[in-house]
């Protein structure tokens, strides 16, 4: 997936505080148990192979890494800590090399009434959510007083221990082009970070996955002297909520995921099928700008609007757009409009508006510098600033599930999805370096049958659409589900702003007890966005 900025993307046994208690009582009633008859001895329980992370002592310490350190003074400001927390790089392995986490944590204050910590992914996969506690404790309301709100950095991503493919890019995701020779170019382009991946960082890249993550999740908890844990999900982060929840089925007690993948469909190619609702998101959008002709100068209809952004990417196939140093191709236009898509606010769609404006202008052949968001796309884009969120997204993605080795199998679906939605499908279906990449190590998890979580999904969603939280709401039967009807928005428990989603989610936070019967609620009106 391509990165979404933030916004204010049977459990391995382990020791819980009653194994503790049980073993504490066995050596108090050792001397009795010696003469009993070999038959009625109890059963030991095996040695923990992971007790030393378990037991780990955390060195809490200020989130401040330095005086540009945005994040950690905000962290500060909260009330928040930070540590690190060591993990076995390989699970089958304890005793080898090991790696950090790094999590931050604003603790409960009322603390007769507390329920424990609330672990926090923001999405990706391979995005940051140790800097989330401010803006999550502030959409909880009142009952953040009684959570722990943790953030964390999964292995390999922020402040944890590092990955780095050394990339001419940020994203792995590109346009297939408008003709086969443009495809043979993103082949191309895939092989070589593939192979940049295994040269620079593939003694741990059969170690970068989901179930490793969850797994680091477990060690965090029982670090943290919790029996259980609840869960909030964004995006990518609800499916890490589903294999945790599957991997330690009792560590869990309030599950909140919003912006729902069907495991199922989780993969290196989990885009495929978003292709009608960006189509969605996008007309909404153009209806906007339409109504804004006087500031952008895109289109005085909806129609309009969206014939220049296909004027936009025609001109781009012919010759790259100049726009400051970047030079801006037909792989690229159609990443800038998907990238454009995924918030449903003023804000977002002016900053969407502004950067179709400045690519027009370029077309017309004038000199282009940016605008902000714009400049940002193109520096992740097309430079190696963020070579390491990149890196790690894709080494997540394909060590989670194996993906199609012949790139003739993608041109066939590029080529269909082509006729369905020229823009979209060939982003959608195109290849990325999981079809070089090597094996998965682990087979994808089977997702756990039934789980009382509480689900969220805006139903215009258009990276993780609607029919995935449906889909797990049926795999789920003791789940509820809460419907943002009418917003093509993605993550909507304190981002979106709708007081219908965020009560019912901070109710469930506040009783632990999920709503009677799912939950529908209504966008705002059109002209209404914040």
């Amino acid at each position: 997936m391509t990165r979404t900025p933030p916004v204010p993307h049977s459990a391995s046994a382990s020791t819980s505080t009653t194994t503790r208690r049980v073993a504490l009582g066995l050596a108090t009633l050792a001397l009795a148990l010696t003469a009993l008859p070999a038959a009625t001895l109890p059963v030991q329980a095996a040695p923990d192979p992971l007790a030393r992370y378990h037991h780990q002592r955390l060195d809490w310490k200020s989130c401040v890494l330095g005086p540009d350190d945005a994040t950690g003074k905000e962290l500060e400001q909260a009330g928040a800590q930070c540590t690190d927390v060591r993990v076995p790089l390989d699970y089958g392995n304890p005793d080898g090399r090991t790696v950090t986490v790094a999590i931050s944590r604003i603790r409960a204050t009322d603390t007769a009434h507390r329920v424990g910590p609330l672990l926090l992914n923001g999405g990706g996969p391979g995005g940051q959510t140790l800097g989330d506690p401010p803006w999550v404790r502030a959409a909880m309301k009142d009952v953040a007083a009684r959570y722990d709100v943790v953030g964390v950095d999964p292995r390999f991503v922020g402040r944890s221990t590092p990955l780095d493919c050394h990339w001419p890019t940020g994203s792995a995701f590109r346009g297939a082009g408008v003709d086969r020779a443009g495809f043979d170019r993103m082949a191309a382009f895939a092989r070589d970070l593939a192979q940049r991946c295994r040269r620079h960082a593939g003694d741990v890249l059969p170690y970068v996955n989901t179930r490793n993550t969850a797994r680091d999740l477990d060690v965090i908890r029982a670090a943290l002297g919790e029996r259980r844990i609840s869960y909030l999900g964004y995006s990518y982060g609800s499916y890490l909520g589903e294999v945790y929840t599957t991997l330690f089925p009792g560590r869990v007690e309030r599950v909140v995921l919003d912006g729902v993948i069907d495991p199922d469909r989780y993969g290196p190619r989990l885009l495929r099928g978003s292709e009608k609702a960006n189509r969605h998101a996008l007309e909404d959008w153009a209806s906007w700008a339409a109504a804004r002709h006087a500031s952008y100068g895109l289109g005085r209809t909806g129609g309009a609007v969206l014939a220049t952004v296909d004027h936009v990417q025609a001109a781009a196939a012919r010759t790259p757009l100049r726009l400051g140093t970047y030079r801006v191709d037909e792989h690229v236009v159609p990443l800038i409009v998907f990238n454009g898509l995924s918030q449903d606010n003023d804000i977002a769609y002016g900053d969407f508006a502004q950067a179709v404006q400045d690519l027009l202008r370029a077309v017309q052949g004038r000199n282009v510098t940016p605008s902000p968001w714009l400049a940002e796309a193109l520096g992740f884009m097309l430079t190696g600033s963020d070579s390491h969120y990149g890196s790690v997204q894709t080494a997540i993605l394909c060590g989670d599930a194996a993906a199609p080795r012949d790139p003739e199998a993608y041109w066939r679906d590029v080529q269909r999805a082509r006729e369905r939605d020229e823009l979209f499908g060939p982003v959608t279906n195109n290849l990325n370096p999981c079809a070089f990449w090597d094996p998965p190590r682990e087979r994808p998890t089977v997702i756990r049958d039934d789980l009382p979580a509480l689900l969220v999904n805006a139903t215009g969603d258009p990276r993780t659409t609607y029919d995935g939280a449906t889909a797990v709401r049926r795999m789920w039967p003791s789940s509820r589900l809460v419907t943002l009807r009418g917003a093509d928005q993605h993550a909507v428990y304190g981002v979106y702003g709708s007081s219908c989603a965020d009560a019912t989610v901070n109710t469930y936070l506040a009783t632990g007890r999920l709503p009677a019967k799912d939950v529908t609620c209504t966008a705002r009106p059109s002209g209404t966005r914040p």
